[in-house]
């Protein structure tokens, strides 16, 4: 080959080092408030049960509840499939995925609600409470019977409950400690944030208890609940959510929408109060788009209609369940909450069926993008990105296997979580 013909240019290599010397704080900056998705696991829901009902067996009695609730209302494939609308062709694997799941790992996070659902006790009482929590929370993961996630969710950081908050998450993590340490998949949740100050807060309580065990700064992350519309639009019209996963310094993990909080303090009648709500959609954009980039995930909330009673009672709120799951899934929240054992062949369901469904044209979409191969669509790196992290979110709740993913895309894990979790700048995976 000849030599390479000299490119014209106009401006000099001066310029250029100029440019990129005034952008070094901004790149650092965005490198620093954008890191992306942290590229682990994260679960399509969390269960909350009050404090003082946890027990060493609620996580297999949630299961067993589940499955019983299946067995007396959609006691097959098919039933339970014309319940909910699913296609015919995927009747039989998702309820065979549902029931082994439900078999396997019924709840995958776990939250022992010391708020609302717990409410004000004496403090001898949620005291023990709280030392009991962490010494069941302990024996679960030692035993392996705990939730890939587990935690609790405390009261919040107003004056009239903040002392009791503390004292709960103090006694809660030190029984942690004294039990043999943190688990890996322990969750903290601060509820009712109205200002990014209340989050500075607990980041305080937290950097005390690290120093005091010789933790590592930063082992402890929490969830933001969104529960008032003072967090969403702050009262100099600026968006709080933000300035709240800023305040967290690194340790916010989560952004989880509360359905009937939020809208209560909207003025939401209570008939009204749905995730599905157009005062919901807005808080969750907001949410949404504050936390794009950040590793900072968002969850939507719960529907409060049980599936309790007759089968044709039990039937409607499995419709409206497995309906909100979908809608949300759609839009990209890929986690909620659910209240009750009920809930969950539902949003296993809904949960299977998105990514079942999906499945082939996400496959193929990406073996074209990685073999450059073409087709009808003309898919760009942040495509690749979501379509790997589509199958992964598919593969870790069990909806999809990694041998089929790796058949229909010729792509092994490692490959999608590379995809999925790329350097900022573009993608550097190559064909395998």
């Amino acid at each position: 080959m000849g030599q390479q013909e000299k490119v014209a240019t106009s401006l000099a290599g001066a310029v250029s080092a100029e440019i990129s010397a005034s952008l070094t704080a901004v790149d650092a900056e965005l490198a620093r408030r954008y890191p992306g998705d942290p590229g682990t696991r994260q679960p399509v829901h969390t269960v909350y049960v009050p404090g003082d009902t946890f027990a060493a067996e609620t996580i297999r009695s949630w299961g067993d509840q589940a499955l019983r609730a299946l067995d007396e209302h959609a006691p097959d494939a098919a039933s339970f499939a014309a319940v909910l609308g699913i296609p015919e062709e995927l009747a039989a694997p998702v309820h065979d995925r549902v029931r082994a799941k439900l078999e396997r790992e019924p709840v995958e996070d776990l939250r022992i609600d010391f708020e609302d659902g717990y409410g004000p006790r004496p403090d001898a009482e949620e005291d023990e409470a709280a030392a009991r929590a962490a010494r069941l929370v302990s024996e679960a993961y030692e035993n392996g019977t705990a939730a890939p996630y587990m935690g609790i969710r405390m009261k919040c950081m107003e004056a009239a409950v903040r002392d009791r908050g503390i004292r709960t998450t103090d006694i809660f993590l030190t029984g942690l400690m004294q039990a043999g340490g943190l688990p890996e998949g322990l969750v903290l949740t601060l509820p009712k944030v109205t200002y990014p100050e209340q989050v500075t807060a607990f980041v305080r309580l937290l950097d005390a208890f690290e120093q005091a065990h010789g933790l590592p700064s930063g082992r402890l992350g929490f969830e933001i609940q969104i529960e008032t519309s003072q967090s969403i639009l702050a009262a100099d019209g600026t968006a709080a959510v933000a300035r709240m996963i800023d305040a967290a310094g690194g340790r916010a993990t989560g952004l989880h929408y509360g359905t009937f909080d939020y809208s209560a303090c909207v003025g939401v009648s209570a008939a009204y109060q749905a995730s599905d709500h157009p005062a919901a959609d807005h808080a969750k954009a907001v949410m949404q788009v504050a936390a794009a980039g950040t590793g900072v995930r968002v969850s939507d909330g719960s529907t409060n209609v049980l599936p309790v009673g007759p089968t044709h009672q039990v039937h409607e709120a499995w419709r409206l369940h497995y309906g909100l799951t979908r809608r949300a899934l759609a839009r990209a929240y890929y986690q909620g909450w659910d209240m009750h054992p009920g809930h969950l062949p539902t949003r296993y369901a809904a949960v299977y069926t998105f990514y079942r469904e999906g499945l082939e044209q996400a496959a193929a979409r990406l073996a074209a993008y990685v073999a450059k191969a073409g087709g009808d669509v003309m898919d760009e790196p942040a495509t690749a990105k979501a379509l790997s992290g589509y199958l992964l979110r598919g593969i870790d709740c069990g909806a999809l296997d990694t041998a089929e993913v790796a058949r229909l895309t010729g792509l092994t894990r490692a490959d999608l979580d590379a995809f999925a979790s790329p350097r900022r700048g573009g993608l550097t995976v190559t064909a395998p």
